[in-house]
């Protein structure tokens, strides 16, 4: 299994790299990407929401939102709680999300060039199953 982990963690970095020189012009990161993308599926969430989801602390999220709002990429309205904020895209954000996300399907393309559909759906199944292991 050793060979196993240490394919994917030689494959995680350079796509981290390919996925932020593609965001760049946008002024994204991977970092970034991950509450726009969260967002353009939830069309709005809570900091606790975001933070929870991909098992980050609060904090970090409440910079990627302060200059994802910086950017206007997204709006923060005062959530049901007066300690919670409920965040969402602009019309902007969705503009971007949807340019970053056809450059970042040619990118996927590229990357699993010659690899058969049900190859590739067995990997994702095996991930997840290794995600919910380590839960």
């Amino acid at each position: 299994m050793q060979g196993f982990f240490r394919s994917y963690l030689l494959l995680h970095r350079p796509m981290i790299q390919a996925l932020n020189q593609l965001l760049q012009s946008h002024e994204l990161s991977y970092s970034l990407w991950q509450v726009v993308l969260y967002l353009h599926e939830h069309e709005q969430a809570s900091l606790v929401e975001i933070a929870n989801y991909y098992g980050i602390e609060k904090p970090g999220v409440t910079r990627r939102v302060q200059r994802l709002e910086e950017l206007g990429y997204l709006t923060i309205a005062p959530g049901n709680d007066r300690r919670e904020k409920s965040i969402a895209l602009t019309p902007l954000g969705q503009d971007v999300y949807a340019q970053c996300r056809q450059k970042i399907t040619a990118l996927e393309r590229r990357a699993t060039a010659g690899i058969a559909a049900d190859d590739l759906a067995r990997t994702v199944t095996v991930f997840q199953q290794i995600s919910g292991n380590l839960k």
